[in-house]
């Protein structure tokens, strides 16, 4: 099949369906056999996805009149996306893309010109394109002008990174050996990493590698996990014999790193809205070696699955727009929308909520997004503590990661090669 065709189906179901990038490639990768041809459409999915906003402005420049058939805009995004971003030979680029139109004949005509026009006019147009902010970063315009007025210090550089590959980041696992340990074990096998100050457990790799080639995975020696999520274990300061909730639990990196902080746990319970979902937490414990208590249930109605006993901590990794890594799934710039963020800064609220009672007098919550918007962070904390007596902000004291906020700590995406996160503490008065 041709791989100029795939990606482009790809596409149209985010375009069509509003499926993630993801759950589309997962669809249509088995139909690919060479290795190197499903790299280059995946390449192609995410670079498309990534830099939509500026081939979709430079491609309405280059038509006379809206593309209907979504699958051939689909195929004029990945062919300009080549020219412009990819080494793949112009000649290539063209005919390959070209050629996957046979089963549409009367768009090769189109896909050949608008291409061919591009060629030629290509400076102009990335020059044009140029022109405007939202188009330069490539993100839609409402997403600018919320960045712009929660951050106008850092909002072209959160903008930058957004357009950024992340990194590779891994979680040692600290219970079996040491970063240094590790470091070494990835040394041995030409791996080049380096370890964070800020964050005992993690490594960052030079490039990334597939999971099967690192060493002890399959062991449960490493998992993957950003860096910023990997401060939630220690922010939430579990104790031996503790009771811990992990609220909104998969797919289950920070369940997992709470039992390897503290392997002394009475219990940890996990619970997520998703049955699905929580089959990925299974398989992550399983593979190291760790046991929880996994429920599927609503956090907005804990009646249903709470057992009556208090926990002394619990850990609320809320639903958010995730705005913090687009980096690592840009198709939520085409997904998300303005008002979603209401929407989401109620469902928060409502959790917050419904979650405070099952903590016991004295006991931590730690709140945690991966959104850099205020509104779903400091501001939720903000209304939370005004209208809970019982509930105390703990400020995170002498932390070499984030920016201190009215309440909590913000993460900008990219700093210290992290994710955008945001991360608040509340202590139960007794």
């Amino acid at each position: 099949m041709n791989t100029r065709l795939i990606a482009a189906r790809v596409i149209t179901r985010i375009f069509q369906d509003g499926q993630s990038l993801t759950a589309a490639l997962d669809a249509n990768l088995p139909a690919i056999e060479l290795s190197k041809d499903k790299a280059f459409v995946q390449a192609v999915c995410y670079g498309v996805c990534r830099h939509y906003y500026r081939l979709d402005f430079i491609l309405n420049e280059l038509i006379t009149k809206p593309i209907k058939d979504l699958e051939i805009k689909a195929l004029a995004l990945v062919g300009i996306y080549q020219l412009s971003y990819m080494r793949v030979k112009p000649y290539a680029a063209v005919s390959e893309t070209v050629l996957a139109t046979h089963k549409k004949p009367w768009a090769k005509g189109l896909i050949n010109a608008l291409l061919r026009n591009y060629q030629r006019d290509q400076a102009s147009l990335e020059q044009k394109a140029d022109s405007l902010n939202w188009v330069t970063f490539s993100h839609p315009l409402w997403l600018v002008q919320k960045i712009e007025h929660d951050w106008p210090e850092h909002a072209q550089n959160i903008l930058r990174e957004n357009n950024q590959q992340p990194p590779m980041s891994l979680r040692v696992n600290l219970a079996r050996l040491s970063t240094e340990q590790y470091l070494q074990q990835l040394s041995a096998l030409a791996i080049n990493a380096v370890a964070l100050d800020d964050c005992p457990s993690a490594i960052i790799l030079e490039r990334p590698v597939a999971v099967e080639l690192l060493p002890g995975f399959m062991d449960g020696l490493v998992s993957v996990q950003d860096v910023a999520a990997q401060l939630a274990a220690s922010l939430l300061d579990v104790q031996a014999g503790h009771r811990v909730l992990d609220v909104c639990a998969a797919p289950g990196g920070k369940a997992a790193h709470i039992l390897e902080h503290q392997p002394q746990l009475k219990e940890l319970v996990a619970v997520d809205i998703d049955s699905s979902r929580l089959l990925r937490v299974e398989d992550t414990l399983q593979r190291l070696k760790l046991t929880a208590t996994l429920i599927a249930g609503d956090a907005l109605a804990p009646q249903g699955w709470w057992d009556g006993q208090l926990f002394e901590r619990i850990l609320l990794d809320a639903p958010c727009s995730a705005l913090g890594v687009i980096r690592r799934h840009p198709d939520i710039k085409l997904l998300r929308r303005a008002d979603d963020i209401e929407t989401l800064q109620a469902l928060q609220q409502n959790i917050l909520h419904a979650i405070w009672p099952l903590l016991a007098p004295g006991g931590l919550l730690v709140y945690a997004t991966c959104s850099i918007l205020k509104q779903e962070n400091e501001q939720q904390i903000a209304a939370f503590l005004a209208t809970h007596a019982d509930a105390q902000e703990v400020i995170i004291e002498d932390a070499a990661w984030g920016i201190a906020t009215s309440h909590g700590r913000q993460i900008i995406t990219g700093t210290a090669a992290m994710d955008g996160f945001y991360y608040a503490r509340l202590v139960k008065i007794a």
